[in-house]
Formats: structure tokens, sequence, C-alpha cells
């Protein structure tokens, strides 16, 4: 694996004008990622990772620094080596646009794994293109997913304020866990709630019933990785 990343500043960074107003001419548009890669050709890194119309166009995608200029099947390849075992799973009834989010934050932590459980079509547009870098697996129904989750011995964990379920705080989580979302609104379902080994609430101090399903699926993972991600 290649360490010769070059130091690449974006092109021709300018302070912002603290008056101007937000999209306005006076306000200068903040670059991307980074350009094409210094000194053309000749310059190039040998190592197979590198993109090679990346090196000669620039990188503008939304991926960590260690990975500018790489291909996406070498990002894959490498996050495989260190990914955490974490599965999570989203009930997919009604098209919620809420997994978009739910998968972005599953990126971010790195999880083995995200299930789609119901409808295969699903809108992507909040996931980033984030799913590109991760695999996700679809399953029809909750049966086909509880089978798979049994195959795998892995402990099915609801996630969803609901009568019956504790609170997520300072809860010692199992490391072969899957975190299971229900869709915004409707929740989880009752096949979902009848084969949790557990149900776990995050515990609200405000007017409101619940907090958006993305929002939840983020302390949910956060609070996994709290106890696991040093061992992942």
């Amino acid at each position: 694996m290649s360490s010769s990343h070059p130091t690449v500043e974006p092109e021709q960074a300018v302070e912002p004008d603290p008056t101007a107003e937000p999209g306005s001419a006076a306000e200068p548009e903040r670059e991307v990622g980074v350009g094409p890669w210094p000194g053309g050709p000749p310059e190039w890194p040998e190592d197979p990772h590198y993109d090679r119309d990346l090196l000669a166009h620039g990188d503008r995608r939304n991926v960590a620094d260690r990975y500018r200029y790489w291909t996406m099947a070498a990002i894959v390849a490498d996050l495989d080596t260190r990914r955490s075992p974490l599965h999570v799973a989203i009930e997919n009834w009604g098209r919620d646009f809420n997994i978009g989010s739910v998968v972005r934050t599953a990126n971010a932590f790195n999880v083995a794994a995200v299930h789609i459980i119901g409808r295969r079509r699903w809108n992507r547009r909040g996931a980033m293109v984030t799913d590109r870098y991760l695999h996700v697996f679809h399953h029809p129904d909750v049966e086909h997913f509880l089978a798979w989750a049994r195959d795998a011995d892995r402990v099915v964990l609801g996630i969803d304020i609901l009568p019956g379920s504790v609170p997520l705080e300072h809860r010692a989580l199992p490391r072969q866990a899957v975190l299971v979302f229900g869709e915004e609104g409707a929740g989880l379902s009752r096949e979902i709630v009848e084969a949790s080994a557990e149900l776990l609430h995050i515990t609200q101090h405000g007017s409101t019933r619940s907090i958006n399903a993305g929002a939840a699926a983020g302390i949910a993972m956060w609070a996994w990785m709290l106890q696991h991600g040093e061992d992942s």
C-alpha cells in the first residue's frame, strides 16, 4: 500500500468574506477534494491502488484523505481488511427516505454489512454514494432476514421506543449484534419486535415521542462502537 501521497492543498484557498450573504458572488466557492496529481503522468505513482483518470482530473469524491485518487475497488478491499463485526438492518416497507442517512452512517463506522428488509428499492440520495463502499444485502421479508441471522449466529437487537424496551445507555451490547431499525413513524414491525433478543431505546428528555430514524441509528451504532470499536 503506497504512502506517497503528495501534499495537495485546495486550489487558491480564499478566506471567506464574513459580510457576504450565503451563495452570493462575494462568498468564494469551497473546493471539494483535490485537483490533478501534481507534475502530470511522469510523477504519477505506479501503485495499482491509484485510478489514472482521477490522477489526471482530480478526486472530488467524499472520501478520506488516505483514499484520494484510489480506485473504488481498492478502497473497498482495504475497508474489508478492517470492518467491524457489527451488522445493521433497516426495514423498508414504504420506501423510507431515512435509509440513505443510515447507510451513510454505517459507512462512517465501517460496519460489516447493511441489510435492507422489505422493498429492494430505496432512496439512495441520502447515502451520498457511500453504499458503493459497503456490502448491502436485500431480504424480501423478515423471515428471510431472521434465517440469515440464525445462520450467521447474530444477535438481533431491535432499536425502538416501545413498551418493554430498555435504555440503550450503559447497556452491554453483544459483539455479534445486528441492530435493526424500523421505518420513520411506523417503527419496527411486529415480526421484528417478537424476534428480537432485546428491545432497546434511546432515552429522551424533550416533548417529542421519537427522534429521526437516521439520528437514532447513528446513536445506536456509536454506542456499540464505544464498547467494541477498539477490538474491531
